[in-house]
């Protein structure tokens, strides 16, 4: 197996990349500034680096980046500071989604599973999650006025929407942390279906190394990938 990760600069990027690491799995890893990751990281046998900026990839490039590779995780995102959030690229994560998967479309014949870390402010209207009314308040006045959420939303609406469950090339699923946090061992979590906490007034907390292990496990584990692909599973660390 080799894995595409997207964002592997990043705080939960770099969980994710060490956990493929740590399992020898084959890794491809684009970057803009390779500095960002570590030596004995990139330097790994296991890893191969990309020195780049994804959102400025064109199809063949991206038809090359995911010509080897048997399944991509996102862990794309926005910088947390003013150029961060309203500066270019403002649809960042969704548009290398929909990159990515044209690309997977164009050039590969077997089927590449697709993982993307969202976030339980983006709700699953597939099975009709039902948020409370000053949740969808909030949200939807986030999604017009802060560029990120409503990244967050056309990425994981194109893969429920326009993906779907039965391209032939492309399995997916869309992981949903509530407030990240980080610590530094796996603890326990759990998995649900739909947020059992208001995203907004009542959030819970999931430490990044969890959701890093958790998306590595996904690809480990077949049973696991089974039961979540074409879902959006919420992740919450357990209360202690």
């Amino acid at each position: 197996m080799k894995v595409l990760v997207l964002g592997a600069s990043g705080l939960t990027g770099r969980l994710v990349l060490q956990q493929l690491v740590n399992r020898n799995i084959n890794t491809k890893i684009v970057v803009r500034d390779i500095e960002k990751i570590s030596k004995d990281i990139r330097n790994s046998k296991p890893v191969e680096c990309i020195t780049g900026n994804i959102s400025e990839f064109d199809l063949d490039k991206n038809i090359d980046l995911v010509r080897d590779c048997d399944a991509v995780i996102s862990c794309l995102g926005h910088n947390i500071s003013f150029k961060g959030i309203f500066g270019k690229p403002g649809l960042l994560v969704a548009n290398s989604i929909k990159n990515i998967c044209e690309a997977i479309n164009a050039g590969k014949k077997e089927k590449v599973k697709l993982i993307l870390m969202n976030t339980t402010a983006v709700r699953n209207k597939a099975i009709k999650e039902i948020y409370s009314l000053p949740d969808k308040m909030v949200l939807s006045l986030f999604g017009l006025l802060l560029p990120p959420q409503k990244d967050n939303v056309e990425a994981a609406s194109y893969l429920l929407n326009t993906i779907g469950n039965s391209n032939k090339k492309i399995e997916w699923t869309v992981v949903r942390p509530d407030t990240l946090i980080n610590e530094d061992k796996e603890s326990k979590y759990e998995l649900l279906e739909s947020p059992k906490q208001s995203p907004v007034f009542n959030s819970g907390k999931t430490s990044r190394i969890n959701v890093s292990h958790f998306m590595t496990e996904l690809l480990a584990d077949e049973e696991l990938w089974n039961k979540w692909k074409y879902k959006m599973p919420v992740i919450y660390n357990t209360e202690k």
